[in-house]
Order: structure tokens, then C-alpha cells, then sequence
């Protein structure tokens, strides 16, 4: 009995302590760390202590473990088995600026943001737009782009921070957690006399010995009259061994939401071919909490699947806006331009088994430098530098256009045009081209310029042009439904021999001048034009906050909201509603008498009371669905959808006029007067009925 005691004990006490450690190293926890790819940081990896005389930071390596034989980082004076460095002061700094008032301007003078940076991590607290408010209509304020964010590790509470250095390691040891340690203010906000600000932070990791190893060295600039954030980090090697190391940067995060019907953010990196051309891998913010949920590391991935292509630049984008941070190669180091690497997707939420997201979601990426060798000090090489480039701002591709580098490598590609059932490629040079001639005709309208009327003029103008391919295929679909009791007894007559109903079918065809495919022709021609129109209307930036009436629909980007209330969450669909938006019922009326106006053959509805009944729901359905689905769309997008039903609606009245005329002079057996018959009128000859 004594001794099956003294082994169950100790057995037990060992399973309990090994379940703890399983608990507190946060497998259980959900949170992805944005340091290690994805992987759940082990609590016991890094952790903070408080002396009496300093606050240390410090890896978990076993002190005193000896270096391996092979390993380069060997010292007699150094001893890196772990790393220590001294908290500064939490503190905060302010560069750019806010103005009184809200709007885009060519001012050079004035800065298009303002940044706040934090000594946790030398990283950059939020950054909130001068040129945009965050469209509350009641009190509208600058726009935040982005901010911190938090996320679980383990039962830690993390909060990341845009370009805060993450994780430092040795090659093959445990790393130096930076991302936790407060940084020193080694040169505060300077203001040059070109009128940029700038900002410098310093971090100087010890030895375990106590000895001066490495300083770190973060510098934050930015100039007045342009989107861009330049920062550079420096690593020096203080002692007197040759360093291989390894670090992490984390990419731009906690971007604000949008979309008011979706969420529309996504992280997204670039890549380039031998050949120069630009090729974008895209991750929405819908996958990346299905890979979290799912534990999925490869959906996570950023790599591009050919191997000769180049990483070039990374991005954190929303509907409108887009944080773009591109690595720029030193000149003297053109041989390791490819150091720094993107790491996984990142996607942090707060409760990834509800159903929908939380306020709280929040997705970004982290940038990685592997096998980084410094010469010992002093020594050539000792010291090396990484500058990168941060664009905070609006996606606009003029604006990308007016800047060579931003257009060399393809910045427009943040801008996201749904293709539907057509290809991007032939969809996004049509919406681009919208998008410009959208432009061209606002600043022509002067001072009475309003994107809700160019948009009205856009869609009947497009309606003009293309109305006789519209007219060739609603002529066509007007013959195809006066066959329908022809094709019926043709269909109840060869029942059971499909090759001779096909047979008779194609054979009444010629009979009659008709094609099945002049019906569906031109209205699959008109497809691209109509999707590129409708994508350049919901994604436009020009659209954001522009208003169409003073009193109605006062921001083209967001529904209508005529009469505003308090929210509440529609059951199942998750719908926040806040808003009576009559637009979309406006326009399910006008669906409706669209849908009374189309051209029905009464013979084919008495033939086959099938066809009948499913016309009867469709005019049902289709006004009701549309509405529905579009409650909440940008009224932007529903004015140019009633727009153009509402122009349809005027076409298919000229249509059925002339068919009805042309019907009427077919009866009298007349033919139009034309040049060929001398301007005098004939009696038709027998020919196909409506040849065309």
C-alpha cells in the first residue's frame, strides 16, 4: 500500500503540474500571435520582472546554458544566453496635425494626418485622417484609420501597436520580446525647415552579464502635403562577436471598418516577376476568421506561389482606405533587398465561436528579417539599416498615378472592383475609365458640381449608347415569345424523340428569321459595361460624404436615412438598423412597374400555365428582394440602380412604341420607305416574320 502511494502520488502531483503548464501556455486561449506566424505564444517564452533597481525584460532561456561549438555568437566576454533591457518611461508623442475643417486639399503646407506614437514597442498608437471625418451625422470627427488593437496570449492581454518592433532572437535562441519594452525618447519631435516632423526611439538590449549587446534605433518621419510615413530602424552590434539575428516588425493594423453592409477589410501582399509585372496575393477579413476559427495555418499564408516572384510591399486595407508599408533597398545592399519578408495573416478577434464578429476584430500581418549578420563593433557591417515606407491614405488611383513609385508597383491594386460573372481584368480598366470620366464631368458641372446628378447623367448616357443592342435583343426576346405556342406543340408532338423536336425547333427558327442567340447576345455584351459602372459607384472614394439634396440622401457612400433612429440588430442576419431608407423602397416600385411593362406573350401563358405562374412570382420576387438586399447599400449604388431601371423603363416604352408601328404596317401589308425603294411605298413581300 506504502509504496503504490508513493508512486501514485507523484505521478498525479506530475500530471497535475504538466495539465497547468498546458493551460497557462495558452493552447486554449484562441489568440493568434502576430510574432510567431499564427502560432500561439507560450507564456513561458518571454516574460516581464520587476527588480528593485530596474524593470527587466528577459527571454526564458536557461541561464547559463552554454553556446553551442558551431554557433557564431560566441564571446569570452559575452554571454547571450539571454538578453535584458531597461523600460523607459510609457510615453506618447504627437506628429502632423489636425485643421478646423474637414476636407481633401493640394495645400503643401498642411499635413494629411496626424500619428501618435508610443514608447511600448516604439510603435504608432493610432493615426487619424485630416481630409475625412468618420461620417457621424450628428457630430463628425477626423477619421481614425488605425489604431491599437488586442488580442489573447495565453491569459495575457497583448496590445499591438502599427510598426512596433515584435519578437529579437539570436538565430537558434530564444527571442527578446521588444514589442513589451518602452522604448527610450532619444531625440523628441523635431520639426525641419522643409516643415517635416520627426521622432527618434532607442532600445539597447544586455547581455546576461550586463554588457552593452545591441542598440536598436527607430526613427519616424513625416512631411507635410503627402500620405506618406518614412521610418527607418538601425541595429548596431555593440560587442565584440558576430551576430546572426533574426527580428519582426509588425505591419499596419486595427483598421477602422468601412463598409456599412459588409465588411470589406483585408490584408493583402505584392509580389514582383522577373518581367516587372505586379501580382497581388488578397486575404478578406471572412477567410481569415474562418483559418483563426479552423486553426488553419496555410490560409494564413501571404506567399506567392510561383518561387522567382518578389516581395515588394504589404497592405491592410478597407473599402476605402488602405495602409500600404513597402521595404526600400539600401543601395549598398542590393544582394539582401529580400530580408525582409511578410509573415502570416494575422486575425484577432475577441469571440471567434459567435456567430458574427465582434466590434473588436481586427486583422494586420507582421514583416520578418531572418539570418541579419552583424560584424563585431567597429568592424565594417556592424551596423545595418532598414528603411520602409508607410502610405496612410484614401485609395485613389489618380493620386497613386501622380506618384511614379506608388504606380511602378501597383498601389491601385488595393482598390477592389467585384467582377461578378466577368474577370477583373476586363472589368477593372472599364470601372477605372468610369471613374475618370465621373470626375471629369463633376469638376465641369463648376460650382454646381453633385455626384448624385453625375450619376443620373452617367447611367442615360450609358443607356443612350447602348440602346441599340438593347433594342436588337428585346426585338429578339418580342419574336421568341411570339413562337411560344408554336415551340409548345412542337415540344407535345416530338415528346419522345428529342433529335427530331431539336430538329423542328432549329428548322422553325429560319423559318421565322429568329436566333435564340440575338436574344442573349447583346445582353451579355452589356453585362461588363453595367457591372464596371455599378463597381466604380461603390467604391469610389470621390463618393464618400458626398452629399446628392441638402436634406436627403447627404452622403452618396452611405444609405439614405431619411428619418434616423435608435439601433437595434435584426435577428438571424445580424443587420444593425438605424434608419428609415427609402430608397430602396423607391426603388422596389419602380422594379415593380418595370416588371408590368415587360413585353408577355399571352399565347405562351394560356399554352403552358407554368410560364405564367413564374412570371407572376418573379414580378413579385424580383421588387422585393432587391430591396431587401440593398437596405443597407450605399445610396449611391441604389440611385443608379433606380436610375437605370428607370431609364429602362422610358426605353422599353420607345421600344414597344416602334414594334407596335412596325406590327401595324406588317398588318397592312407596307414596308417602311427607305432609299433602296426609290421613297415610294411597297407592299411587303412574303417574308420571315421580323427578319433581321
Amino acid at each position: 500500500m506504502k509504496k503504490r502511494f508513493f508512486v501514485i502520488v507523484p505521478l498525479a502531483a506530475f500530471v497535475i503540474l504538466c495539465g497547468y503548464l498546458v493551460v497557462r501556455s495558452g493552447v486554449f486561449g484562441g489568440g493568434i500571435c502576430p510574432d510567431c506566424g499564427g502560432v500561439t505564444l507560450l507564456a513561458s517564452q518571454a516574460t516581464i520582472t520587476a527588480d528593485t533597481a530596474e524593470t527587466t525584460a528577459t527571454t526564458g532561456e536557461t541561464e547559463g546554458a552554454a553556446p553551442k561549438a558551431a554557433d557564431k555568437n560566441v564571446s569570452d566576454k559575452y554571454d547571450f544566453s539571454r538578453f535584458r533591457a531597461t523600460h523607459d518611461k510609457l510615453e506618447t508623442r504627437v506628429l502632423g496635425a489636425l485643421y478646423p475643417e474637414i476636407e481633401r486639399t493640394d495645400d503643401p503646407e498642411k499635413f494629411k494626418f496626424q500619428m501618435v506614437v508610443t514608447t511600448n514597442g516604439a510603435g504608432i498608437d493610432n493615426v487619424v485622417l485630416s481630409e475625412f471625418d468618420d461620417r457621424d451625422p450628428k457630430n463628425p470627427q477626423p477619421f481614425q484609420l488605425l489604431g491599437p488593437w488586442l488580442y489573447e496570449a495565453g491569459r495575457d492581454v497583448v496590445t499591438e501597436y502599427t510598426l512596433a518592433n515584435g519578437h529579437f532572437a539570436l538565430t537558434g535562441r530564444n527571442s527578446f520580446p521588444l514589442g513589451r519594452l518602452n522604448w527610450a525618447i532619444a531625440r523628441d519631435v523635431e520639426t525641419a525647415a522643409d516643415g517635416s516632423q520627426s521622432i527618434v526611439f532607442e532600445a539597447i538590449l544586455k547581455d546576461n552579464n550586463g554588457f552593452d549587446a545591441i542598440r536598436l534605433t527607430k526613427t519616424f518621419r513625416i512631411q507635410p502635403g503627402t500620405y506618406q510615413l518614412d521610418c527607418r530602424l538601425q541595429l548596431e552590434n555593440l560587442s565584440d562577436a558576430e551576430l546572426d539575428t533574426m527580428f519582426s516588425l509588425q505591419g499596419p493594423g486595427g483598421m477602422t471598418q468601412e463598409g456599412e453592409r459588409g465588411d470589406m477589410r483585408k490584408v493583402m501582399a505584392a509580389y514582383v516577376s522577373p518581367a516587372k509585372k505586379i501580382d497581388v496575393v488578397k486575404r478578406d477579413n471572412s477567410k481569415l476568421r474562418k483559418a483563426a476559427r479552423s486553426g488553419d495555418i496555410d490560409a494564413l499564408e501571404l506567399k506567392h506561389k510561383a518561387a522567382q516572384m518578389r516581395f515588394v510591399w504589404a497592405a491592410t486595407a478597407n473599402k476605402y482606405f488602405a495602409a500600404v508599408l513597402r521595404p526600400i533597398p539600401q543601395p549598398e545592399q542590393d544582394d539582401r533587398q529580400d530580408e525582409l519578408r511578410v509573415g502570416l495573416a494575422q486575425y484577432y478577434d475577441s469571440d471567434l465561436n459567435a456567430r458574427f464578429p465582434s466590434q473588436q476584430a481586427a486583422s494586420g500581418f507582421t514583416l520578418k528579417a531572418n539570418d541579419v549578420t552583424l560584424a563585431p563593433k567597429g568592424a565594417p557591417g556592424s551596423q545595418r539599416t532598414f528603411d520602409l515606407s508607410l502610405y496612410l491614405g484614401p485609395k485613389d488611383r489618380d493620386l497613386f498615378n501622380k506618384n511614379p513609385v506608388y504606380k511602378e508597383l501597383a498601389y491601385f491594386n488595393t482598390i477592389d472592383f467585384h467582377g461578378c460573372c466577368c474577370p477583373t481584368s476586363v472589368i477593372a480598366p472599364l470601372a477605372f475609365g468610369i471613374m475618370t470620366l465621373m470626375k471629369w464631368m463633376y469638376h465641369a458641372m463648376g460650382p454646381l458640381g453633385n455626384y448624385g446628378v453625375v450619376i443620373m447623367i452617367l447611367v442615360f448616357f450609358v443607356r443612350l449608347v447602348m440602346h441599340p443592342v438593347t433594342k436588337k435583343s428585346q426585338v429578339s426576346m418580342m419574336k421568341m415569345q411570339k413562337l411560344g405556342p408554336m415551340m409548345e406543340e412542337i415540344k407535345q408532338k416530338y415528346a419522345g424523340n428529342k433529335a427530331e423536336m431539336n430538329k423542328k425547333v432549329m428548322e422553325l427558327y429560319r423559318q421565322q428569321g429568329v436566333s435564340p442567340v440575338a436574344s442573349f447576345l447583346p445582353m451579355l455584351l452589356q453585362m461588363p459595361v453595367w457591372i464596371a459602372l455599378w463597381t466604380a459607384i461603390y467604391t469610389s472614394i470621390e463618393l464618400r460624404g458626398a452629399g446628392f439634396l441638402p436634406f436627403w440622401i447627404t452622403d452618396l457612400s452611405s444609405p439614405d436615412a431619411l428619418i434616423r433612429f435608435k439601433e437595434f440588430t435584426v435577428p438571424l442576419l445580424g443587420w444593425q438598423i438605424d434608419s428609415f431608407n427609402l430608397l430602396p423602397i423607391l426603388m422596389g416600385v419602380v422594379m415593380y412597374l418595370q416588371q408590368k411593362l415587360m413585353p408577355h406573350s399571352k399565347a405562351a401563358e394560356q399554352t403552358n400555365p407554368q410560364i405564367a405562374q413564374q412570371q407572376k412570382m418573379m414580378m413579385i420576387l424580383m421588387p422585393l428582394m432587391f430591396p431587401f438586399m440593398l437596405y443597407k447599400g450605399p445610396s449611391g449604388v441604389n440611385l443608379y440602380i433606380m436610375s437605370s431601371i428607370s431609364a429602362g423603363i422610358v426605353e422599353q416604352i420607345v421600344i414597344r412604341k416602334h414594334l407596335r408601328d412596325k406590327e401595324e404596317e406588317e398588318s397592312k401589308g407596307l414596308v417602311a420607305v427607305t432609299k433602296k425603294t426609290g421613297g415610294k411605298v411597297k407592299k411587303k413581300k412574303p417574308k420571315p416574320f421580323f427578319k433581321t
